[in-house]
């Protein structure tokens, strides 16, 4: 779940990171009352989860009220990227001297922890990767050990922080890395990370998104659902309980497994197509289940073609075909269906989608994922 700049600042707070004073508005008059409270000067910042909300005129500087009602009343309204801006967050503008980048993540493939500090911020980490590589420090973290002050201080070092940023740097580190652990994120990112003249090292952004499956442990967490931005195809899948993501292609792909569900979405890629969203049904594939899956990839309007990549290990396959069979029943489907069935049971299930009497034009099944995929891909882009 990714939060709202004004959400991370909040999330950041509560770990003693420093953060410039603010508040959120929905409407003209609700930013002047913040940007009194905050004192002048003030930025009036877009709040969409969206870079590059500067270059498109989403955070502007105020310095007194006629400027914040100006800003508010053309910020609140626009359309950055695709996202519409419903609130802006008004915080006392910071005076910068220079701007670094501070994140955490998980690193799956090593297992680790992974610390970014870079010198250059402001900027996306992206295009300090492909303009400057050497400018970004990369250090693993075992979760076992976490990191002390010492460690925050020699990477700081080492990341070539000016002598004056050291330990400033080293003391966010340890609350931000405080944030990503204790509070369950998937990412907790700084950009900028600034240096004000005073000598003071402060977060002037927050990028959060917290870890799903952690959500039991933070009751708390039930606000940001609230202000979460869904599409309809989202919104419809988590009503039907379903791990769905809505992306921008032709391929609907429905899978057992999150791990499953990324390589389908891979090799569809591969094989010249594009998905159109991540579904992940987990271990059951029953026929409320299966009929809850296709009626949400029947509702994009852009799905040309369904892929079904089922691998069966708890997963029976007959009752996959089953729930297919019975999902068909219920759901009368735009577009036609490949499926690849394979594991436990899986002949059976093959055996009984060909005794349903289906036909081919409605549903084709393929032995292997590859073919599937080649398949999906074929029909959609003939559609």
């Amino acid at each position: 779940m990714d939060l709202f700049e004004y959400q991370g600042k909040q999330y950041f707070a509560r770990f003693d990171i420093p953060v410039s004073p603010g508040g959120i508005a929905d409407t003209v008059e609700e930013a002047v009352v913040q940007a009194a409270a905050a004192g002048y000067p003030v930025v009036v910042k877009a709040q969409v989860q969206v870079g590059g909300r500067g270059k498109a005129g989403g955070i502007k500087l105020a310095n007194n009220e006629d400027e914040v009602r100006l800003h508010a009343a053309n910020i609140l309204g626009m359309d950055i990227k695709g996202h519409l801006v419903e609130r802006v967050w008004v915080e006392y503008a910071s005076d910068i001297a220079e701007e670094y980048y501070a994140s955490f993540t998980l690193d799956r493939a090593a297992k680790k922890h992974l610390l970014m500090l870079s010198v250059e911020g402001g900027v996306e980490i992206e295009a300090v990767a492909e303009t400057n590589p050497d400018a970004i420090l990369l250090r693993h973290i075992d979760p076992v050990d976490g990191i002390t002050l010492e460690w925050a201080r020699q990477a700081a070092i080492d990341a070539r922080m000016p002598a004056q940023s050291v330990e400033g740097v080293a003391s966010i580190l340890v609350k931000l890395y405080r944030c990503f652990t204790e509070g369950d994120c998937d990412l907790a990112e700084i950009n900028p990370l600034i240096l004000k003249p005073t000598g003071e090292i402060h977060a002037l952004d927050a990028k959060v998104s917290l870890d799903n499956n952690a959500e039991f442990r933070h009751p708390e967490w039930a606000e940001y659902r609230e202000t979460e931005v869904l599409d309809e195809r989202e919104l419809l899948a988590r009503e039907k309980g379903l791990q769905y993501i809505g992306l921008q292609g032709s391929v609907g792909i429905i899978a057992n497994g999150a791990g499953l569900a990324m390589s389908t979405l891979d090799v569809v890629n591969q094989v010249g197509g594009s998905a159109a969203n991540f579904l992940d049904i987990g271990g059951g594939a029953n026929a409320d289940l299966m009929s809850a899956a296709l009626e949400v990839i029947n509702y994009d309007q852009s799905v040309k073609s369904i892929l079904i990549n089922i691998f069966g290990g708890i997963t029976r396959g007959e009752e996959v075909a089953k729930g297919i069979v019975e999902a068909l029943n219920r759901v009368s489907l735009r577009a036609p269906i490949v499926i690849r069935l394979d594991g436990t049971n899986a002949e059976e299930g093959r055996q009984i989608l060909l005794s349903a009497g289906i036909p081919e034009s409605v549903l084709q099944s393929k032995p292997t994922m590859l073919e599937a995929a080649r398949a999906a891909v074929a029909i959609a882009n003939a559609n």
